[in-house]
């Protein structure tokens, strides 16, 4: 694409979907790329912008995607639009802040049924602050239970933008696509004039691995030109490339000769991994720099961690090459190995969220076919120690001698939940439990919306699962990290036949420690079988013992044999097995099976 042929500034709409998780987002984007001709239809394949099978099965986007159309618009002129669909869950907030950031304009997808949910909001917020054009588009008007006119107010009620000229579509049926494609044209900005004689700079909007190709980057051009052959740099590892090969997708791959201001596309440059292309860095030429990165770099921080090991320990091996080729595949997700007494070897693995996690260990699971146990997920505290030292603590099991710790500081989060009015006051139940402190509560329509500050910890255990169930699955949840505070907090040891089980170690607040621990006991008693010989069950905070639980033990017969006789004969047999009971409880080895391990883990305070 030289620059005689290079499409003009004014032809060229870079923009994105955003929307809630299922309200139609995925399948709006197939529409689009149908209706513009990107793909034949015996090509076209449901959602066909999510690549993994568990995104398809889930019905959520997980990794972001781009695609290229080219669009002949009733004007009789031809448009370039690229779209950027981007993940909707908060995991993922900072892959939508870049890809926004490359976007001049996004679609508000509403479902015309269920309105305005809760990552509706955080992600509508995200485009605004990237001073972005939205226009509003309500999905899902073909359904009976849809009110277009009550979704239109919500969304002017609740984000404060005009929805009067609300596209209105069905994306499964079709229905109104035109009119999107058009208001795409005519009502999102086109990218703002970027200076083709500049240095090159380009916004490293997102990087996927590639057996054959490597890193495959994906590029959003400011200023200057991007060729075939031009070394370049990246200025938050300041890591040099030569770009061996450009195109866009379409969403097939498609070669090109060079990318100019405003345009999309991928670079391949003999990048080896995933982790040297950092989502926002900025991309520059080597001789001919440019003055400044763009604003906004972060790299991606871990907030969940927890421990995976395999089942079967001749699984270790296999375990580490499984998540070596993952992380080729996602920068975010981090890993180093650790043991365990009660699970043998494992690794320590790092998440942005709840459903990070949960992504990383079913792939695991069903890409490379292993059996895992996962610890229960714990964040990341700051702890001060009285030598004046700072340290993070990911693992509750490496807690340092409380004497030398002078605080220890957890990490807490902004909550937004968007509830039914019917469900309210067990949605602030389950927050005040969770030692949540209330911002504010406002009403759209018949819908509350809360916002609550509540630690993370409290979070991360089942909040998630316990907020739908007393919702019926009606409420949204959406939170960002804002700070770390002090807290009273202990680490909780589970102890068995008094041993501790490291990977059943906890940090909990004092307050919540004894039902905590009352609720293992307890549940570790039904899952623990029976022994020779009995067992106790306890939770400590260091040497205090906070609850118990005894496992009774199995009794052979011993007096079987004596018919008739003596009593001292019967009592004599007694004594003698009670002696061998005391002595195998001693030396006796409680089998904890791996089932106990995996239920004592997911457990929930119901």
């Amino acid at each position: 694409m030289s620059t005689d042929n290079r499409t003009p500034l004014s032809h060229i709409r870079n923009f994105s979907i955003v929307a809630h998780i299922d309200h139609g987002k995925s399948t709006l984007a197939d529409r689009l790329i149908q209706t513009t001709g990107g793909l034949a239809d015996r090509e076209m394949s449901e959602q066909v912008l999510d690549n993994m099978d568990i995104e398809k099965e889930r019905g959520i986007t997980i990794k972001a995607q781009t695609v290229r159309l080219h669009y002949l618009a009733n004007n009789g002129e031809k448009y370039i639009l690229n779209l950027m669909d981007t993940p909707g869950h908060v995991d993922f907030a900072y892959e939508v802040s870049r890809s926004l950031a490359a976007c001049e304009g996004s679609l508000l997808v509403v479902d015309a049924s269920q309105g305005v949910e809760a990552q509706t909001l955080a992600n509508v917020y995200q485009a605004l602050d990237a001073n972005h054009e939205i226009v509003p588009v309500l999905n899902k008007i073909d359904l009976p239970a849809a009110e277009p006119d009550r979704i239109k107010q919500q969304i002017e009620d609740v984000i404060g933008i005009d929805a009067s000229d609300a596209v209105m579509i069905s994306a499964k049926t079709g229905l109104g696509i035109p009119d999107v494609l058009e208001a795409i044209v005519n009502r999102l900005p086109p990218p703002k004039n970027g200076d083709d004689k500049a240095p090159l700079k380009a916004l490293l909007v997102d990087s996927w691995y590639d057996t054959y190709l490597g890193v495959m980057v994906l590029v959003r051009v400011m200023d200057g030109v991007m060729k075939k052959g031009q070394t370049i740099r990246m200025m938050g590892t300041d890591a040099k490339y030569m770009v061996e090969r450009i195109g866009v997708l379409t969403p097939k791959m498609v070669n090109v000769e060079e990318l100019g201001p405003g345009e999309v596309g991928f670079i391949t440059a003999s990048i080896k991994e995933v982790a040297d292309t950092r989502v926002g860095d900025t991309i520059t030429e080597d001789k001919r720099p440019t003055a400044e990165a763009l604003p906004g770099f972060k790299p991606a921080q871990p907030v969940v961690f927890c421990g995976l090991f395999p089942v079967d320990a001749a699984d270790f091996e296999d375990l580490r090459a499984a998540m070596g080729k993952l992380r080729l595949n996602d920068a975010s997700f981090s890993f180093e190995m650790e043991s365990s007494a009660a699970l043998g070897f494992g690794f320590r693995c790092g998440f942005l969220g709840l459903l990070h996690l949960e992504i990383i260990q079913e792939r695991l699971e069903r890409e490379f076919d292993l059996d895992l146990i996962a610890t229960a997920p714990s964040v990341v505290y700051q702890l001060s120690m009285t030598d004046g030292t700072e340290i993070e603590l990911h693992n509750p099991a490496d807690m340092p001698d409380v004497v030398k710790i002078k605080e220890i500081r957890e990490p807490w989060i902004r909550a937004t939940i968007m509830t039914p009015d019917d469900y309210l006051g067990s949605v602030l139940k389950l927050c005040q439990d969770r030692r949540g402190v209330q911002i504010e509560l406002t009403y759209a329509g018949t819908r509350a919306m809360v916002t609550y500050d509540l630690p993370l910890n409290e979070v991360v255990f089942d909040f998630y699962d316990r907020l739908k169930s007393i919702s019926k699955g009606y409420a949204s949840f959406d939170y960002h990290l804002t700070d770390y505070q002090e807290g009273n907090l202990v680490k909780m040891s589970i102890m068995v036949n008094g041993e501790p089980v490291d990977a059943l170690s906890m940090l909990v607040h004092r307050s919540a420690a004894e039902k905590r621990g009352r609720d293992m006991c307890e549940k570790l008693k039904d899952l623990i079988p029976r022994h020779m010989f009995k067992i106790p069950i306890q939770a400590a905070i260091g040497g205090n013992v906070i609850a118990r639980e005894t496992i009774s033990a199995m009794r052979k017969d011993v007096t079987a044999k004596c018919y008739g006789g003596d009593a001292t004969r019967k009592r004599k047999l007694l004594d003698k097995q009670k002696e061998g009971k005391k002595r195998m409880r001693q030396f006796g080895k409680v089998d904890i099976p791996q089932e106990a391990f995996i239920a004592a883990l997911r457990m929930s305070d119901d």
